[in-house]
């Protein structure tokens, strides 16, 4: 077993993996930048470090100081979570130069499927079907116009390292292609460290349909079944699903088994996610290897009951996998709706401030995941997800309506949120029907404002804001630089207090 992990993370995803380490009585260690000084993931850790200054290549991306943070705590091992340094490479030999375990895939692994370009033509070797596009880098503007016209628009320009959307354009002409060249190349910089970016066809109105797997180091591979992420806004996933809609046994038992050999020709172990698209005529493609535990996981632990945070521990240690895919049987249906920080009827602009109210929903079958409070401040520097709410049920109908019932219980005040977004989307009749596709955002919801009584809103907000304020006054100048960040605990947020000399018992 671990002894001691960093987690090089922030935000749901840090204190996720913290939970689940103090649930298998692992100590931890928390990394933050000067901005996150008082967030949850730092409270529930049992140690914390500070990065410094709040750009990511200077905090959460800096690999020398988590290096020097790792050690100096006496971790040994070190969990990347997803974004950041995740899928980095360079990050992961880094550790195992350094003779630190990190809770993933191995270096050449993460090398090898990190690199979209070089992971397909692997794949092409072993006869994965694959989506039609460019087959090797070019740096070249001209030579990647050629490129997207022989393979023919609609194209789709993607960042050859990293995911999770960014550096992804879709194009439907050569007019458009330069200016979304330059966009996706200083997007994939500034998420990934590396502007390289190819071009591949563009599918109209696919499903995305992924399947997590998992990969012991004695060569055992089993996939957890799949996972539906066709709602998607800007290639961002919003809403997942468990099972697909779209899916026969024949066509999930074949999906899962082009899963595991993707998985064996990459020499994969720990956690991933194998992603297909699945186009309207049932035919599917290898798309990429997400090499890290995925956003969009908790679902799946809902319905096959296996903690997959636990288990990448586990098979970090080395330990083999506990069970054999023959006995993983899915059980009900699952949702997951993603709740970020952003303005849904001011085109999804991020939204910064602080939380001055948060009631989260609770009951059978609901979860949430999530790094806020109320009084945590949202800030401009990272990815503006607040929460992960998942739902389990016996059957989609039932999970979606307890989906619908848990986002009307769930309030956030201080900040826009997706929240009323979300509940329409779930509320959709197509999507009641599982008609679900890649465009299902920009066809049904391109023009959408919330319908509501705003101003009943307003008053609760600053009811709430009142509220805040009366319980944490503000403290005197320049006590917070004398005496370093103040941390939330019990004894600074009942209000002013002293300790009194009392008299003497009687």
């Amino acid at each position: 077993m671990l002894k001691k992990v960093l987690v090089a993370n922030r935000g749901e995803i840090a204190v996720r993996i913290i939970r689940a380490c103090r649930e298998v009585g692992i100590p931890t260690v928390a990394v933050y930048s000067d901005v996150d000084h008082s967030s949850l993931h730092v409270q529930l850790a049992n140690e914390a470090y500070s990065l410094g200054p709040p750009p990511p290549l200077e905090s959460y991306l800096n690999i020398d100081k988590i290096i020097d943070i790792a050690k100096m705590s006496g971790a040994d091992a070190i969990h990347p979570g997803y974004g950041f340094l995740a899928e980095n490479y360079h990050f992961t030999k880094r550790c195992e130069d350094e003779g630190l375990i990190f809770v993933g895939a191995t270096s050449e692994a993460i090398r090898l499927l990190g690199n979209k370009l070089e992971s397909r033509e692997t794949m092409i070797r072993a006869g994965i079907p694959v989506i039609p596009g460019m087959e090797t880098a070019v740096r070249d503007t001209a030579a990647l116009v050629q490129q997207a016209s022989r393979i023919g628009y609609p194209v789709l320009i993607k960042a050859a390292s990293g995911g999770g959307g960014k550096g992804m354009r879709a194009v439907s002409s050569q007019a458009e292609l330069e200016r979304a060249l330059e966009g996706a190349r200083r997007e994939s910089k500034s998420a990934f460290g590396d502007d390289t970016v190819y071009v591949e066809k563009f599918i109209e109105r696919p499903r995305h349909v992924e399947f997590q797997i998992l990969a012991d180091h004695s060569g055992n591979t089993v996939h957890l079944f799949e996972r539906e992420c066709s709602i998607q806004r800007r290639h961002q996933k919003i809403v997942e699903e468990t099972p697909c809609t779209a899916l026969d046994d024949q066509l999930r038992r074949k999906m899962g088994e082009v899963a595991i050999e993707v998985a064996r020709v990459a020499h994969y172990t720990n956690a991933g996610t194998v992603e297909f698209l699945l186009d309207q005529d049932g035919d599917f493609y290898f798309l990429e290897v997400n090499t890290r535990v995925q956003v969009e996981h908790p679902i799946t632990e809902m319905t096959t009951g296996i903690d997959i945070v636990k288990l990448q521990l586990a098979l970090a240690s080395g330990d083999p996998i506990p069970v054999k895919q023959q006995d993983i049987v899915p059980r009900g249906h699952s949702i997951e709706a993603r709740i970020y920080a952003e303005d849904a009827e001011n085109d999804f602009m991020p939204s910064f401030g602080t939380i001055l109210f948060l009631q989260e929903p609770a009951g059978p079958g609901i979860r949430n995941d999530t790094g806020i409070y109320a009084g945590c401040d949202v800030t401009m520097h990272y990815d503006p997800i607040l929460a992960k709410l998942i739902v389990w049920d016996e059957n989609r109908e039932m999970a979606r309506s307890r989906m619908l019932t848990a986002l009307r219980d769930y309030t956030i005040l201080g900040i826009k949120t997706t929240i009323a977004f979300l509940r329409d989307v779930i509320a959709h009749p197509e999507f009641a029907a599982g008609n679900t596709h890649t465009d299902f955002i920009p066809e049904h919801f391109a023009q959408w404002r919330e319908a509501g009584d705003e101003p009943a809103n307003l008053d609760v907000a600053l009811l709430s804001a009142a509220i805040y304020r009366h319980l944490n006054p503000p403290r005197a100048a320049g006590r917070a630089a004398a005496s370093g960040p103040a941390f939330p605990n019990p004894w600074n947020a009942t209000g002013e207090w002293e300790i009194g000399q009392g008299k003497g018992a009687d």
